[in-house]
């Protein structure tokens, strides 16, 4: 069986179950490409990505080129000349040229069901939508965004208490498997590859600075999916007295508080029990809060959020 001279192309941490596994292999890794340095964190401080750092530490060249067309990236592509290159959220689109080159052309791996959740955020929208299931798959990759022919797919459940960053711990694991799987079938020969279903097509934008404020109008269910899908990043909010209050766990409790008065308080009204459970009104009835993030302050249990503040009766969030 042939012996794959592989580029591989990634960037965050989702990437590393599969780098790490295809250096294990018996393929050659001969380059890494991933973006350039960037500024990052309250400090601003040049930081290298997740897959450069793996990268160096394991005596792996690293390319970063600004542009896939440079010219100077392109004298040393041509120089390692890689049977297969191979793209975990590298974060680009891949232009034709580059599509072209491997002999065997370029693969990737995606975090979903495709043709479902085509785009950047397939792991925080699934969530966010309420998701049962979801899963990875490899892909030939065509210059439309994650549309090219399906190799391999394997499907995952959905926890019903699972937060994004769970769930993506876990695709790049199975992920990473599967990839390698995929890379020794196309060395065997022996891969095939069928069309992605256009019935079936759906799509994960990248998120949006409106996709983490949290709307108390909004039903339980749905709130509840928003705060799990934006854990750990980039957090879902609401205004809390002029200042933001993220909320980065909640649940739909079993048994609703007993609500004072007529009952028939605003979306974003604060209750809290006997039990010093927190509860906020949502479009279709309460949502306990478990775990809050004052602006500025450390992650607290709700509970310990609410004992610090004094809230005069009807308080509300959101407003």
């Amino acid at each position: 069986m042939k012996t794959l001279r592989i580029v591989f192309m990634g960037t965050p941490d989702f990437a590393l179950p599969s780098l790490d596994l295809l250096y294990q292999s018996r393929h050659d890794l001969a380059a890494v490409v991933t973006q350039p340095d960037r500024p990052r964190g309250r400090g601003g401080c040049v930081t290298p990505p997740p897959v450069k750092k793996w990268a160096m530490a394991h005596g792996v060249a690293v390319l970063q080129p600004k542009r896939l067309l440079d010219a100077s990236f392109w004298n040393q592509l041509e120089q390692i000349k890689p049977d297969l290159v191979v793209t975990v959220a590298y974060g680009k689109m891949l232009p034709e040229k580059l599509l072209q080159f491997p002999p065997l052309g370029c693969i990737n791996l995606h975090a979903s069901l495709l043709p479902a959740y085509r785009g950047a955020a397939p792991i925080h929208r699934a969530i966010m939508e309420g998701a049962t299931r979801t899963g990875v798959t490899v892909i030939e990759m065509v210059p439309e965004m994650d549309a090219g022919n399906i190799i391999l797919q394997e499907e995952l459940p959905v926890h019903e208490d699972e937060t994004a960053g769970e769930l993506h711990d876990r695709l790049a694991v199975k992920g990473a498997a599967l990839l390698l799987k995929a890379v020794e079938a196309l060395a065997a020969g022996t891969a095939q590859s069928r069309p992605q279903d256009p019935a079936g097509v759906s799509y994960a934008p990248r998120l949006r600075p409106e996709d983490e404020v949290l709307d108390w109008s909004r039903d339980a269910l749905s709130l509840y999916n928003q705060i799990r899908g934006l854990n750990p990043w980039p957090g879902a909010y609401t205004n809390c007295a002029g200042k933001r209050l993220k909320v980065w766990r909640a649940r739909i409790p079993a048994q609703p508080p007993v609500l004072e008065g007529d009952g028939n308080a605003p979306p974003g009204t604060i209750i809290c029990d006997r039990s010093d459970a927190l509860f906020v009104i949502t479009g279709t009835g309460p949502l306990e809060l478990l775990e809050v993030q004052p602006d500025g302050k450390r992650i607290m249990s709700a509970a310990e959020f609410y004992c610090g503040r004094r809230f005069e009766p009807g308080a509300r969030l959101g407003c």
